[in-house]
């Protein structure tokens, strides 16, 4: 294991933090955001790391396949399932929201299992970099933890996030949703999409 991958590594350790932070607020009382405000936090950390492992594996001119492995897998923690999981603790709870957090994990997953494989294919500049993602980078997800950040310094969480929820009296409450929750399907099919072409920096 080189130092790129143990720098890696942090980036997850970050994710998870942020997960555990997610799962703190929800154990605790609703208006303490202490917690939610760590799991915010975290998810930042974690990108310098991602921006880091890059960065010092160029420096020391060591890459392995396990590097690209783990990179994918720290970012789909970080950014994927972190920021849906606190979404979760912060209201975001019904069926149709959980349904749709989901799917933003899922699409997560995919994009950077299809970095994976068509990476070699995709055209490189002069120092072997990449020209451009497809579909928008997972990392963009800080949006959505810059969005969360602005909601719970105003305290609109749980029954107070903005939009509020519909269909609550569908079904039982069984088909409730909150329509906020669109954005993260938006931004898990942006992820997934062949024709956005992002240049890489």
């Amino acid at each position: 294991m080189h130092l790129a991958d143990l720098i890696t590594e942090l980036n997850g350790f970050c994710g998870f933090m942020s997960i555990l932070s997610s799962l703190r607020y929800c154990l605790g009382p609703a208006s303490s955001f202490g917690h939610a405000w760590a799991a915010l936090a975290f998810m930042p950390f974690g990108l310098f790391f991602d921006f880091m492992d890059g960065k010092v594996a160029r420096w020391r001119g060591k890459s392995s396949l396990m590097g690209q492995e783990l990179d994918s897998l720290a970012d789909l923690v970080s950014f994927g399932v972190a920021p849906a999981t606190l979404a979760f603790a912060l209201g975001l709870r019904t069926p149709l929201d959980t349904l749709a957090l989901s799917f933003f994990v899922l699409c997560g997953l995919t994009r950077l299992a299809r970095f994976n494989v068509t990476v070699a294919s995709v055209p490189k500049d002069s120092a072997g970099k990449s020209r451009y993602f497809e579909g928008t980078p997972i990392p963009t997800t800080l949006a959505l933890d810059a969005a969360m950040a602005v909601c719970v310094a105003q305290g609109r969480v749980l029954d107070r996030i903005p939009g509020g929820v519909w269909g609550a009296e569908l079904l039982g409450g069984s088909l409730a949703v909150h329509p906020v929750v669109g954005v993260f399907v938006l931004w898990g099919a942006l992820m997934t999409s062949r024709r956005i072409r992002v240049p890489k920096i």
